[in-house]
């Protein structure tokens, strides 16, 4: 085990003594001859400016319809991966593996198509292991990074000046307070997002399909609410739609991401069938899905900041009704979580990030064997001149424990370079 740390903390030592080199997305930063850091803090994650254009539709605050569309300018796609090794020690296993690996990509396109109509698409296609072939791995272990469009709407824009947005297609929902998919951490996903409850197929973190409003009026006050599928990218199982709503409230100067203080809390009310036998299924893959039960999530977070530091949370609970709870018919399903993050970010432009992260999750009590209790770290070093500063040197160490009588204790460190461009 000594020797195990010694290598991780010469693996870190030599990326962060790498010289310096002189969801907005990259390409929006070339179009406009920003600094990435226009709109993010440090990408992948938004400052309040760059909410604020997310906000608008991809729009400049005050310029619309006077900029360049994405018929009059050059095609609006970045991508985004990151590669390096990974080292993943389990204690209760006394196993340790390390390998190299590429982490994902990303293809990402959004842009104005006219006057207060924008889009988003983000790809990401199918990446083998090394081991398999073009079919894919036959024994379905270590399948890689299946083809999967992960976001694809049109938005219309200022409908009541900023008070009614609506977005159009498959989208990363309102609820989801802090965005899973613009996270500056490449491994540690939000426990509670990813939290998956017996025989009910809805997952917090999926992004989904539907329609969705917003607004964002004076005295920072936010709005969202949508209907949805509520299965992700999968057909319809049931013809209930699913509904939620988030409400969000900023103090001071600032859009809470690195000003001012924000507070917000959400609900999302859902159904799941429980016979799904003898179904009609219709032309596109939708199902009739009989015997609904009701599902539901509240909760609420924060996001405080102060100089160079912004801590964020969030508490979720979770209802589903007796009628899905495979382990005790007799009983709700309830499950409550959370995380607590506190990032930290010095020298010019953002370039060296610092974060801790404690994540949990509390099954009940016949499920404790789920309970998810999990610290993580990480460091991130920018490289790059003023106009991009895109390419970051990443360290992410977790230490995880799963179930609550015989925990499972695991350590994973990654050392990678991410990079969007």
């Amino acid at each position: 085990m000594r020797r195990l740390h010694v290598s991780l903390l010469l693996v870190l030592g030599i990326l962060f003594a790498s010289p310096d080199i002189s969801q907005a997305i990259p390409a929006f930063a070339r179009k406009y001859g920003f600094n990435c850091n226009m709109c993010h803090t440090v990408f992948a994650k938004l400052n309040d400016f760059g909410q604020r254009v997310r906000d608008n539709g991809y729009q400049m605050p005050g310029q619309e319809g006077r900029e360049k569309n994405v018929f009059q300018t050059a095609p609006p796609v970045a991508l985004r991966t990151s590669t390096g090794l990974i080292v993943a020690h389990a204690v209760s296993e006394k196993g340790t593996t390390s390998g190299f690996r590429l982490s994902g990509l990303d293809l990402l396109a959004a842009g104005v198509m006219h006057r207060n109509i924008s889009f988003l698409m983000i790809y990401t296609p199918r990446i083998d292991e090394p081991s398999a072939d073009y079919t894919g791995n036959t024994d379905g272990s270590n399948p890689g990074q299946p083809g999967a469009l992960e976001s694809a709407n049109i938005i219309f824009s200022n409908l009541a000046g900023g008070g009614l947005n609506i977005r159009l297609g498959r989208f990363e929902p309102g609820y989801h307070a802090f965005s899973s998919k613009r996270s500056i951490y490449l491994l540690q996903p939000y426990e509670v997002y990813a939290f998956t409850t017996p025989n009910n197929s809805f997952v917090f973190d999926d992004n989904q399909i539907g329609l969705e409003v917003t607004g964002h009026f004076r005295h920072g006050f936010k709005y969202a609410a949508g209907v949805i599928n509520g299965t992700g990218a999968s057909p319809d199982n049931n013809n209930a739609k699913d509904f939620y709503a988030g409400f969000f409230k900023t103090f001071g100067r600032g859009d809470g991401q690195s000003a001012g203080q924000r507070v917000g809390a959400f609900a999302y009310y859902g159904w799941q069938p429980t016979k799904l036998d003898s179904l009609y299924v219709g032309p596109s893959g939708e199902a009739d899905g009989k015997a609904n039960m009701n599902f539901y999530r509240v909760g609420c977070d924060l996001s405080c900041n102060w100089n160079r530091f912004n801590l964020m949370g969030m508490l979720a609970y979770g209802v589903d009704d007796k009628a899905l709870n495979d382990l005790d018919s007799s009983l709700d399903y309830t499950f409550s979580g959370g995380f607590a993050r506190l990032d930290w970010t010095a020298l010019y432009n953002n370039r060296l990030v610092a974060s801790i992260m404690y994540n949990w999750v509390n099954a009940p009590c016949y499920d404790s064997e789920r309970d998810i209790s999990a610290f993580t770290g990480l460091l991130r070093y920018y490289l790059g001149d003023w106009t991009a500063v895109n390419v970051a040197l990443h360290g992410e160490y977790t230490y995880r424990e799963t179930g609550h009588d015989n925990p499972y204790r695991e350590h994973n460190l990654a050392a990678l370079i991410d990079f969007a461009f």
